[in-house]
């Protein structure tokens, strides 16, 4: 289902008009403080930001892939990590659920998930693993009643306000990919112990942390699809996510262009404006560049995806690229703002700082560099 031109530009406008109104004046103070306020989130559900490309039947908003990443990059203008909010929904925390839990499953998570009632997370990197999902170290074993975890995340999101989490073991870890299971956690069962981090360099009001799992016992229909079925259940989403970070990374790319332009056209040095300046020139040229292009191949990405794609190799692309031009842009804005770049009163550093993270997350831009290699070179799969 795709909206009409006039429902999306409507769509866009709201998100853009709560942003500047409800977001823009309390960022830099919840970022500060490491804690979203609840009431900005309950304001994003009754504009349904967190709807995605769930199905509407499903309790989400059933938009197109190009729709949807715009309402990334709008939010992400202001405010990164809410759009990490409002992509999960449609990412490996809500599409899991949608292509492998059972009706009761969806009834229960994945509707109030869509709608912004509930929020979830998703546990599936660890300490020593990583990305590579297949060599995860938490365990599982049956037992009559259920299953037993035993084991532990890192770097795990949502933290204070997830209601549920997504994870995944092993029942026989010698069978790498073929050995692992999904299961869904609500917060509350015994046996699972949350330990958020504190004072990140970015994604501040994220709650980011541990998750371990301490003998912890879950009732058969935690089970999310079939045993030995978790590694295509973690694969769902990956192309949705890097859509996701590639939208957001457009978003902060796009705060650096227009915070660098209006502060070079202000600030005089020399009995000049600095916009006078080769050098600032050549930096605001190449956020501009940056950004149409990033814009190009996140559009490609999102169209390949509405047809049906998995667009691997293309997705890896737009996921790398746009993160390190967010990386380059954010350092030319400091660098233009000077002294006042490193100061919480521009939004310029908190910029810097998330665009950093976000050459790591969802597969950190070494690892798709090589992705990229090896699907040029017939060395892997980009279907």
């Amino acid at each position: 289902m795709s909206v009409t031109v006039s429902e999306k530009s409507a769509l866009l406008e709201a998100v853009a008009d709560f942003s500047n109104k409800e977001i823009a004046p309390r960022v830099a103070a919840y970022d500060q403080a490491e804690e979203i306020p609840r009431e900005i989130l309950e304001g994003m559900a009754e504009l349904n930001m967190f709807g995605g490309v769930i199905d509407p039947e499903l309790g989400g908003l059933g938009l197109d892939y190009m729709t949807f990443s715009d309402l990334i990059i709008e939010i992400s203008k202001v405010c990164q990590v809410l759009g990490t909010l409002v992509s999960m929904p449609s990412g490996l925390v809500g599409s899991s659920i949608d292509a492998f839990g059972t009706d009761e499953q969806k009834d229960r998570w994945l509707k109030p998930l869509a709608q912004g009632r509930s929020f979830g997370g998703a546990a599936v990197t660890e300490p020593n693993s990583g990305s590579d999902v297949a060599g995860m170290q938490t365990t599982y074993r049956r037992v009559d009643d259920g299953f037993v975890l035993n084991g532990s995340k890192a770097w795990i999101s949502n933290l204070n306000i997830a209601d549920f989490f997504v994870t995944f073991a092993s029942f026989d870890r010698s069978k790498r990919h073929r050995g692992i299971s999904a299961f869904i956690v609500p917060r509350d069962t015994p046996g699972l112990i949350l330990s958020p981090y504190k004072n990140k360099l970015g994604f501040r009001p994220l709650s980011t942390g541990d998750v371990a799992f301490d003998e912890m016992k879950l009732p058969p229909d935690s089970l999310l699809g079939e045993e030995g079925d978790g590694f295509p259940v973690a694969m769902t989403a990956v192309e949705r996510g890097r859509l996701g970070v590639a939208s957001r990374s457009v978003g902060v790319i796009h705060a650096c262009l227009q915070d660098s332009v209006a502060y070079a056209q202000e600030r005089m040095a020399f009995g000049h404006p600095i916009s006078e300046f080769q050098l600032v020139q050549s930096k605001i040229t190449d956020m501009s560049v940056g950004l149409e292009t990033a814009s190009l191949l996140v559009r490609e990405c999102a169209e390949a995806l509405e047809r049906g794609e998995r667009a691997r190799r293309l997705t890896s692309m737009a996921k790398m690229y746009a993160s390190d031009i967010a990386a380059r842009s954010a350092a030319d804005a400091v660098q233009i703002h000077g002294a006042y770049g490193a100061s919480s009163d521009y939004r310029v550093s908190r910029m810097y700082r998330d665009a950093k993270v976000l050459q790591i997350v969802e597969g950190s831009n070494d690892l798709h560099r090589a992705l990229i290699g090896e699907m040029n070179l017939g060395l892997r799969s980009g279907a």
